[in-house]
């Protein structure tokens, strides 16, 4: 049946959330509703209530989370109730072009790029005060249950610490998939991050992970240093401190420009720096954060022509039915740390307190 549960709401952009009441219809066939356990904050988030993103409204957000399979619909095999999940903006549908290319992730049935903001069938299960709610990527997380898609959910370990691995979800996969999927970082290689939130130590952390041996963090926030230094940073640069362009800060500091650069702010000027950084010939550089809309980027095709690869990764470039639940099961055997991306644990009644430390940069 319907449940009732709270929900934040964003009924128009550049509005708080207004924590609600709402009906969340059950799943239809090939649906799983999902209880909500834990819910990360995401820049992706806040970029729709500023409308960097469009999405239709009223919306609920949040789309890095983990929770318990609450029931499922008819012909759901993948996932029974109880069953501990993940659910993936990024899905996994197995028949798409990019899904059965071995290079691609980015499933035709993603709801990012034209956002309709509905299930798939074209509808919502989400209704409040008698209005329909529109979902968020597939997933909406910002609720204390939701339905998805079968394609956009995945079975993890039951003994996994929902609200650590809710990370996996998003911002710890998109950084460290760009450093050790994406970007392939070998050891020995140099590396610059630009922007040093949870996604950009991601990176830091995929970088190290790969080998690395020097990882220039970059950060206009020197508040950030200390633990990008902590997760595997070797140098840490402000921009702010230099005259000069920052890319050629970094050319100076590595002889010759880095062999990786990742852009991980979703700004034109950051990501157009961070090409300019790597080498001229062989560097790679990975647009991570979601760039804006309705801009473009100017820059000079020499860059490009001398030999560097520009590329660009959605979710860290993994295949998220398949790969979250291996990321989940390398956590539970400590391949890698998330304790130090968490910096706040708030009760769900305070999300409006939880994007104002976003904003701040806390």
């Amino acid at each position: 049946q319907v449940i009732k549960c709270k929900a934040a709401v964003m009924w128009e952009a550049n509005k708080p959330f207004s924590i609600e009441e709402v009906e969340v219809a059950p799943p239809k066939a090939h649906e799983v509703r999902i209880k909500i356990v834990a819910t990360g904050i995401c820049r992706s988030d806040d970029h729709v209530i500023t409308g960097t993103l469009v999405m239709p409204f009223p919306i609920i957000l949040g789309h890095e989370a983990a929770g318990v399979v609450e029931s499922i619909g008819q012909g759901v095999t993948s996932v029974k109730p109880g069953d501990k999940v993940i659910p993936l903006f990024v899905p996994q549908c197995g028949e798409c072009k990019s899904c059965l290319n071995t290079k691609g992730n980015l499933c035709s049935k993603n709801d990012i790029g034209a956002a309709r903001g509905l299930m798939s069938d074209g509808t919502t299960r989400f209704t409040c005060k008698g209005k329909a709610i529109h979902h968020f990527v597939g997933t909406s997380t910002f609720t204390e249950y939701t339905v998805v898609d079968e394609f956009a959910v995945a079975k993890i370990d039951s003994a996994a610490p929902l609200e650590k691995v809710c990370l996996i979800g998003c911002g710890f996969s998109t950084g460290y998939g760009a450093a050790v999927q994406t970007a392939k970082v070998e050891p020995g290689s140099t590396c610059a991050v630009f922007g040093l939130g949870g996604v950009g130590l991601s990176v830091v952390m995929g970088c190290k992970v790969a080998g690395a041996s020097r990882i220039i963090a970059v950060d206009i926030n020197s508040d950030k240093f200390a633990k990008a230094k902590e997760l595997g940073a070797t140098d840490c640069v402000n921009p702010k401190d230099f005259k000069k362009p920052i890319h050629e800060v970094l050319i100076e500091m590595t002889g010759n420009g880095v062999d990786y650069s990742f852009e991980v702010i979703g700004r034109t000027e950051t990501m157009t720096a961070a090409l300019a950084c790597c080498q001229y010939n062989y560097g790679v550089s990975v647009i991570v954060g979601i760039p804006p809309v309705a801009q473009n980027i100017n820059f000079d095709p020499m860059l490009l022509f001398s030999g560097r690869t520009w590329k660009g990764c959605v979710f860290g470039g993994w295949k998220s039915k398949d790969s979250v639940p291996k990321l989940v099961a390398d956590y539970m055997k400590k391949k890698f740390v998330l304790d130090p991306l968490i910096t706040h644990t708030l009760p769900f009644s305070k999300i409006n307190e939880g994007f104002d430390l976003l904003r701040t940069g806390k």
